[in-house]
């Protein structure tokens, strides 16, 4: 099979045709490429991530561990790129201008004696021109180490930062220079309590959405406080020991995920976060939790599996009245206890409500709690 020539002089490359969105992109590649290769090129062209990509090429398949070679995929081949719905990056499809750039099969080759997880995504002008017209910079999955130069350049115009899932360690001082941000995604990476700059977070004041969940932070500092807008924190899968009282200062919390981490227990001031309607704390050190949760009057959720609980807040069923959620699994929580809470009898008939279509939902003719309490009886 003889190759094209690309830009860089490579003779041991085919270009491809690639057909989508009613474009035709011309995708020059090496000829020992996989699927999977063509997908990675392919995602800064269409912002259809490599998992979302469907490819196929005479009326086959095309699996990601195949070679192009063993299809066989020859200089002009036609490929057909089907995008599955939800799949794509923030930014949209890209323009026809846009797509009708080739990509030198180099990157691929570079790629692999480097390996793709220490790799960086160059961000293209053009990119950085629609992240200032959009607000959205959708970077989640491309194998970033660091924050691409061209994101800060973005600077007022940005609303929504999505870098999750990539190797990112330093948070630096100058996020704080997004100042009309209201949701920053930095889940799955590799932030250390070193490497975050709360100094640059505290100056989100717009931010509504934070999520720094799958990372390796052991503390959540005071300055958390500070970001008074927000009304989701999600910080699971970390090792924190414990949370701030400045936690009482998020008067609009709505939703605390902190599964999976080490708290021992909980600041008072949670009683303070009145917004609150779910939180989860499974998965932790926690032996009981504050009585100011009964303040919590619009909370519906409430995770507490796999915790050395052996009480709740006697307030719990009585003040937090929409209350229908309580997972109590894995924790020392009998039913007898909780039939002993003042409260409990309306607090079962929300609960009973809200199941009783869930067909799993296991009740029995007893009407026994069984979100995880064990009766007494079963545990002599």
């Amino acid at each position: 099979m003889e190759g094209a020539k690309d830009a860089d002089g490579d003779r041991s490359a085919v270009t491809v045709q690639v057909k989508f969105s009613g474009r035709t992109l011309p995708v020059s590649v090496p000829m020992d490429a996989t699927v999977a290769d063509l997908k990675s090129l392919l995602q800064p062209l269409t912002n259809v991530l490599t998992r979302g990509q469907t490819l196929i090429c005479k009326g086959k398949v095309l699996a990601d561990k195949v070679s192009l070679k063993s299809v066989p995929v020859t200089n002009g081949s036609k490929v057909m790129l089907i995008a599955s719905q939800g799949l794509h990056q923030g930014d949209g499809p890209i323009t026809k201008d846009a797509a009708s750039q080739s990509i030198s099969p180099r990157k691929i080759l570079d790629a692999k004696q480097t390996q793709v997880s220490h790799t960086r995504t160059n961000v293209e002008k053009s990119r950085s021109e629609r992240w200032k017209l959009t607000g959205v910079v959708a970077l989640s999955e491309c194998h970033l180490e660091a924050m691409p130069e061209e994101v800060w350049s973005c600077g007022h115009s940005v609303r929504v930062l999505d870098v999750s899932n990539n190797l990112i360690r330093d948070v630096p001082t100058k996020v704080g220079d997004f100042k009309l941000l209201n949701k920053l995604l930095l889940n799955a990476n590799n932030i250390t309590d070193e490497s975050i700059s709360w100094e640059g977070l505290s100056s989100l004041k717009s931010l509504t959405i934070l999520s720094l969940s799958h990372n390796y932070l052991t503390t959540l500092p005071s300055a958390v406080g500070t970001l008074t807008s927000l009304c989701q924190l999600h910080i699971a899968n970390n090792k924190i020991t414990s949370l701030p009282d400045e936690l009482g200062l998020l008067n609009q919390l709505q939703i605390l995920k902190a599964g999976n981490n080490r708290l021992s227990s909980m600041p008072s001031s949670i009683g303070n976060c009145r917004a609150l309607v779910e939180i989860d704390l499974s998965c932790n050190l926690l032996v009981d939790l504050p009585e100011t949760v009964g303040n919590l009057q619009d909370l519906k959720a409430l995770i507490l599996g796999n915790n050395g609980l052996k009480s709740l807040p006697p307030t719990l069923f009585k003040m937090c009245y929409q209350l229908s959620t309580l997972d109590l699994h894995g924790t020392e929580i009998t039913n007898d206890f909780l039939r002993q809470i003042e409260g409990w009898e309306d607090f079962d008939e929300r609960r009973r409500s809200k199941h009783q279509k869930q067909l799993d939902f296991r009740v029995g003719s007893s009407g026994v709690f069984d979100e995880g309490a064990d009766d007494d009886r079963a545990r002599k």
